[in-house]
Formats: structure tokens, C-alpha cells, sequence
């Protein structure tokens, strides 16, 4: 087999510099050194720390993506070191000097100038490590050495495979989001949980912090400060007058926020937006801001070409946002992956709704359950049968919740969340409509799809559909709103920009790109258009761009071609509404 590597045009212009922008707009410090770059590494048979190392990777792209200079995967039995070393000036330090990852897959050691510094383990969430007692005047040393077991045990891994083909991708492993330095005064603001209330016209900003002292919340309309409070812990901030503007993918507009305290200034952003569930007429709807909204979307499973997880740049992101906004989608869901916070910030500065799925994980999945049951009738499953649904460990089930309770509260102040995922096709799905109730406990702010596509449990506030092989009939819910939260995977094949010139994967195959578009005009017609006033919500199709084998995107897989005809595509979805 004969893969074809395919570069995007921000790899073709990657610097040894990448992504350099800062990595959390939503909870923005001055204080800021970027560590992405060129680090050493090697990958070795045991945890001893190496004398030699193999050579040079560059940072945050996973040894497995060829924009990492590496292109190895690394094996389950295997460790993969890295080593960098850093300066800092006297006027960046502070009290307290924070070393920031954006997310290290799966398990991580840190280590500066030989000191074990932190530990963390899941690949997908972000991570501080408090390093301020093991550096010195001069280099420092920091070593991070990982462990990844891809779908060799029950972590999270999403749709990587240690054989990938079809639906499963190359695996990642290690770091593959920015790395960067921050410094703090010893009593220093930890954290933001920012809830906006647009029906009564105001925002409750919840401080986490080290110390016990008043602080101070100013709201911005772009330069303008309108409102401030001071306060402990919880401060609630009411509009003049009750007026707000309102936050949606058609007026995506954000506030400014600051807070302050007598030694630390963090800077955030907020948009007044409601998501919920009610019944408008007959039919159960998705509701943004008191009103019946559908929720028009794509699969997104945010793989490149050449950096896999790992976007080439700022500007790759914005791309995929913008131009599915510009064929008139207004929501993405978020595939078995947590992106970046920049492409959460992108999401809600240009306005476009997101679904986030949790990834999965478990121990190898029972064929039968996840594709064979669905696909005759038997799609109702209990799913407290642990070792049907892959959770029989319970170390992996306890492991699943933390990681998922990290992944809510990191993304919680993302304006454009509107759905949690927590499970999807039965991949290591278990006891979901108490995950869903847990979801609301720690985030009553968004709705839920407790299990999508199949194996319903009732729970949640949709009722999830994928319908692929045959005509959709939507199923009868008198509690909740009816989506068909996947859908399509038509395909057409461009050769010169096809990953896997000898495989094709997809769920119906064109062979010319015009016999693909009237295909997808003509599924849009019947499963979207035409049930919408049957109670049809939302509907998802698969998806963005190609991946690896699959080649049923709008965009091929290095983002060169779009196959679809946006003015039909852009006509489509002015019909695609409640």
C-alpha cells in the first residue's frame, strides 16, 4: 500500500517557531514564554532516562505527523523522552513560575533540572505544574517523558488505532498542544467560571484563587467599560438597564472582562447567550435564547494531513471555522477530540455553535454492539452491562469521569458550546443517563446528547439519531428534541489530493464530483428539508474534510480542494431553518 503524504499550505510554511499565539484567550495573563519549537527526543524500551538522544522533534507536533520532522509511531510498550532547556529573565519572575501544557498524550512525567515536578494523566486536557522551587539562575532543564497506550487500554483515545485503516486514524502520542511559561505573585487568580443570564440581564463571574481578599470585575463593550463590581469568590454583574446584546452565529458578539485583585490582573471574554430544550408546538426543539433554533451542522474531526491533531497554524484553524460559516453551516460537532482553547475562541468570535464530544475509550469494542445490533433493530441496549459496552474495568470507568469532568470545566467559558457528547455509538458507553445527569450538575447551562447515534438509555435532552444506509425516519420522542446527529458520508475521490490512493472509505461512493453533489442535494432534500416539519432539530453531516482513508469530506484532507459547490451548498442551508 502506497500512502500519498499531502501537506496543507501553512505546513508548507512552517517556521521553527509554530503556533505561537497565546494559548488560552480565555483567561489571558501578560506574562507569557512560549516554549514551541525544536526540543530533543527519543524513543527508548524502558523509563530510563536516556544518555543518547535520537534526534531533534518539533513541537507540539506528535512524533507520529510529519510535521514533527519524527514520522515514528510510538508502540505501547515504548516510552518517548523530550528534552528542551530555558532562560528566564529576572523580569519575568514573579513568586511563582507556572509551566502550561496544553495537552500531552496520554501519561506524562515533568521533570526540571531532575526534579519530578508534576504528573498528569489523559491525553486531551490541559495541565499546570508549579515549578518555581527546581529552577535556577541560568538553564533550566525540562524533561518530559509520556507514555501512550493508545487502544491497547481503557484511556481515552478517540478514533486512534494501533492499526489504523477505514474509520480509525493514525495514533498520536506526547505532546501535541503549546507549551509555555507563566509567572504569578504568590496569591494569584487560579481560575474563571464565567455564566451569563440573559433572562435576567446579567453575568455571574465565580473566582477561584489562593487567597482570601475582594476582587474587582469590570465588563467591557469593546473599549468601554459598562459595568464593575467588587466581590469574593462569586461576583454577579446586572446590565444598565437590563439591556443586553444577545450572542448567536448570525451576531457573535463578545464582551471584554477583567479581573483584578491587589496582586493579579487575568483578562477573559463572555457572550449572553442561552442554550436549552422546550416544546414549540408539537415537537420538542433546541432552543438558543428563548427561541426555536436548528442546529445546521458538520462531523469535525480536526485531523490534518500533516500535523494529525496538531493544526499547522492559527490560520489552519480559522480556515475550517470560516469556510464551513461561509457555506452557511452554523454548527460543527466536535468528533471524539478536545481541540485547542484558540479554536474555541475562533468558534466564538466568528459564531459558530459547537457540539463537543467526550473521546472514547474503554477495552476493544464488541463489534456486534457498536455496528451489528444498531443496524438490525437492537439499538436499546442496557448499557450497566459493563463488559458488553467495554467498561468492565472500573479503574477505566473512574478514569473516564475524571477526565471528563476536566475536559467541562476547561472548556465551561466557551461562548459556543452549546451540546455535551458524552458517549457515541456505544464506544465505551456505560451508565450514560447518570453521566448526563452529572453533566447538568456541573453544567446546567447546555444540553446533552447522552448517547449518540444508538443504545438510547431516555436520558439527555435529544433524541440521537445516525442514519447512513437508508431513508431517515425520525423517531417519535414526546420528551425530548428529535437530531439526526450524523448523516452522508457521500464520497468523491480526488485523487491527487487522497491520502490512500488504494483504499477508499466512505458510505456511498461518486465517481464524478458532479454525480456527488446532486447526491448531496438530493439527500438534504429528503432527510433534512423535508423533516424539519416532521420535528427534525438538527442534522450533522459527515463531515468537514477527508481523513486518512475516508474521502467523504466537503474539503479533501490537505484542505486544497473543496468538492462541494458552495452556491448549492449555500442554498441548501437557507432552507436548512425552523
Amino acid at each position: 500500500m502506497s500512502l500519498q503524504q499531502l501537506t496543507t499550505v501553512w505546513g508548507e510554511n512552517i517556521t521553527d517557531k509554530p503556533l505561537q499565539e497565546y494559548p488560552r484567550p480565555q483567561f489571558v495573563r501578560k506574562s507569557f514564554v512560549n516554549l514551541n519549537g525544536y526540543w530533543d527526543y527519543a524513543i527508548t524500551k524502558n523509563d530510563v532516562l536516556p544518555s543518547v538522544y535520537d534526534g531533534k522533534i518539533l513541537v507540539p507536533f506528535s512524533p507520529e505527523s510529519p510535521l514533527s520532522g519524527v514520522n515514528r509511531q510510538l508502540q505501547p510498550q515504548e516510552f518517548l523522552y523530550y528534552r528542551t532547556w530555558f532562560t528566564l529573565a529576572k523580569s519575568f519572575v514573579k513568586d511563582i513560575v507556572l509551566l502550561n501544557f496544553g495537552a500531552v498524550d496520554c501519561i506524562c512525567d515533568v521533570y526540571v533540572n531532575g526534579q519530578l515536578v508534576g504528573r498528569h494523566e489523559g491525553g486531551y486536557t490541559a495541565f499546570s505544574v508549579d515549578v518555581t522551587s527546581a529552577l535556577k539562575d541560568t538553564d533550566n532543564e525540562l524533561i518530559v517523558r509520556v507514555r501512550d497506550f493508545t487502544d491497547t487500554k481503557y484511556y481515552s483515545n478517540g478514533k486512534q488505532s494501533t492499526r489504523r485503516g477505514g474509520m480509525w486514524y493514525t495514533p498520536q502520542s506526547g505532546i501535541w498542544q503549546t507549551v509555555w511559561l507563566e509567572s504569578v505573585p504568590a496569591q494569584y487568580i487560579q481560575g474563571l467560571r464565567i455564566t451569563p443570564s440573559i433572562d435576567t440581564a446579567s453575568v455571574t463571574v465565580e473566582v477561584t484563587s489562593n487567597f482570601d481578599e475582594p476582587v474587582t470585575v469590570i465588563v467591557y463593550n469593546g473599549e468601554k467599560e459598562i459595568m464593575k463590581a467588587d466581590g469574593k469568590n462569586v461576583v454577579k454583574l446586572s446590565f444598565p438597564n437590563g439591556i443586553c446584546r444577545l450572542w448567536s452565529p448570525e451576531d457573535p458578539f463578545l464582551y471584554g472582562l477583567k479581573v483584578i485583585s491587589r496582586r493579579d490582573i487575568v483578562e477573559s471574554y463572555f457572550g449572553m447567550r442561552k442554550f436549552s430544550c422546550a416544546k414549540v408546538g408539537k415537537y420538542y426543539r433546541l432552543m438558543l435564547n428563548n427561541m426555536p433554533y436548528f442546529h445546521n451542522g458538520l462531523l469535525d474531526q480536526g485531523y490534518w494531513s500533516d500535523g494529525l491533531y496538531t493544526a499547522p497554524s492559527d490560520e489552519a484553524m480559522i480556515f475550517d471555522i470560516q469556510k464551513m460559516k461561509d457555506l452557511g453551516f452554523n454548527m460543527l460537532r466536535k468528533h471524539i477530540k478536545v481541540e485547542p482553547m484558540r479554536w474555541y475562541y475562533h468558534c466564538d468570535r466568528l459564531g459558530m455553535l459547537v457540539w463537543q464530544d467526550m473521546p472514547s475509550g474503554g477495552s476493544k469494542q464488541h463489534k456486534s454492539v457498536t455496528l451489528l445490533f444498531p443496524n438490525i433493530g437492537m439499538n436499546k441496549l442496557k448499557d450497566n452491562r459493563y463488559g458488553l459496552f467495554s467498561r468492565k474495568s472500573e479503574a477505566g470507568r473512574d478514569a473516564f469521569i475524571a477526565e471528563y469532568t476536566e475536559m467541562l470545566d476547561q472548556l465551561y467559558n466557551c461562548v459556543s458550546i452549546a451540546m455535551w457528547v458524552p458517549f457515541n455509538e456505544a464506544w465505551g458507553q456505560f451508565d450514560a443517563n447518570r453521566i448526563a445527569c452529572l453533566t447538568k450538575d456541573i453544567d446546567p447551562t447546555r444540553t446533552v446528547d447522552h448517547a449518540s447515534g444508538w443504545h438510547d438509555q431516555g436520558g439527555g435532552d435529544i433524541n440521537s439519531m445516525h442514519v447512513y444506509f437508508k431513508k431517515v425516519r425520525l423517531n417519535r420522542d414526546d420528551k425530548r428534541a428529535v437530531c439526526l446527529t450524523e448523516f452522508g458520508g457521500y464520497s468523491y475521490k480526488d485523487a491527487e489530493h487522497s491520502f490512500n490512493p488504494d483504499r477508499t472509505y466512505s458510505y456511498k461512493k461518486f465517481d464524478d464530483i458532479k454525480a456527488f453533489n446532486d447526491g448531496v442535494y438530493q439527500l438534504y432534500e429528503r432527510d433534512v428539508i423535508s423533516q424539519i416539519g416532521n420535528g427534525l432539530s438538527a442534522a450533522v453531516y459527515t463531515q468537514v474534510s477527508d481523513v486518512e482513508d475516508e474521502v467523504n469530506g466537503l474539503y479533501t484532507y490537505d484542505r486544497k480542494v473543496l468538492k462541494i459547490d458552495p452556491k448549492m451548498m449555500r442554498e441548501i442551508n437557507r432552507r436548512v431553518k425552523l
